[in-house]
């Protein structure tokens, strides 16, 4: 179950790391929650804070294992983002992830400067071996960002611009490209989340660059998969947009991550 919860939260963070389109800068201060669930079952609850006074801000993710899951593992996640709120969306400075899942514990810390990695840490480090694909310099360097600064995306309106883009991430473990591309346009109607009005549906494709494993089978998979999708919805009228609803196939059945409350 340690290793279910990881991939869970690897997903959630996937998910989570995406580009933010150009928006004149603006202060927010916000406060979302999500409901996470595998095949039908739920099994994580996560509050994501946001501060951002225009020029600076600070991203916080707080998870932990509930519900049914709590019956045979227990775990947490908090991660924490900051650094420069630009025209063109939320750049990192300074991310750092702490995971305890069955008794374990693993952290990272990153620094960023300019688009570059300037520093990493993982403890317990990761075991290089001959499946391990090597991460080059040359390959955190010119426009990489961490998995949680992109998560609010910046934008004129809620439209399909919103979805043509690709970013490149560095999780302190793994170096990975995200292609988004316009689904649809959608509207989320449930009394039961924390929105109801228009969405625009994305479609997300993985692409591993480095520090992954050539026989990991979630890596395989993901890269393959053709059905992650994310609904983006309005934060108010502040041309700040945030996931309404995230979706991956998996096969132990879909993994969903559904907004669930809102405060601003």
């Amino acid at each position: 179950m340690s290793a279910l919860f990881r991939n869970c939260l690897g997903a959630l963070m996937l998910l989570a790391g995406l580009p933010a389109p150009p928006a004149a800068a603006a202060a927010i201060n916000a406060v979302a929650e999500y409901a996470v669930s595998l095949g039908g079952t739920h099994m994580a609850d996560v509050e994501i804070s946001l501060d951002d006074d225009g020029a600076k801000y600070r991203l916080t993710l707080d998870a932990k294992i509930t519900g049914l899951a709590r019956l045979v593992a227990s775990g947490t996640a908090k991660l924490q983002s900051s650094g420069s709120s630009t025209a063109t969306g939320l750049r990192a400075q300074k991310f750092d992830m702490l995971t305890r899942a069955s008794g374990e514990t693993f952290t990272v810390a990153i620094t960023y400067a300019g688009g570059d990695v300037n520093s990493f840490i993982v403890n317990p480090p990761i075991l290089n071996n001959i499946d391990r694909v090597a991460i080059e310099r040359k390959q955190l360097v010119g426009g990489i960002n961490d998995m949680a600064a992109p998560f609010v995306l910046k934008g004129e309106r809620l439209d399909a611009s919103l979805c043509q883009r690709k970013l490149q991430i560095f999780t302190g473990v793994e170096r990975f490209n995200l292609t988004l591309r316009f689904a649809k346009d959608d509207m989320a109607t449930s009394k039961r989340t924390g929105y109801q009005g228009p969405v625009v549906l994305c479609s997300v494709h993985y692409t591993p660059v480095s520090g992954h494993y050539t026989t990991s089978e979630v890596t395989a998979y993901l890269a393959q998969n053709e059905r992650i999708l994310l609904w983006y919805a309005p934060l108010a009228e502040s041309g700040y947009y945030i996931p309404y609803r995230a979706l991956v196939t998996t096969d132990s059945g879909d993994l969903s991550i559904v907004l669930t409350s809102l405060r601003q």
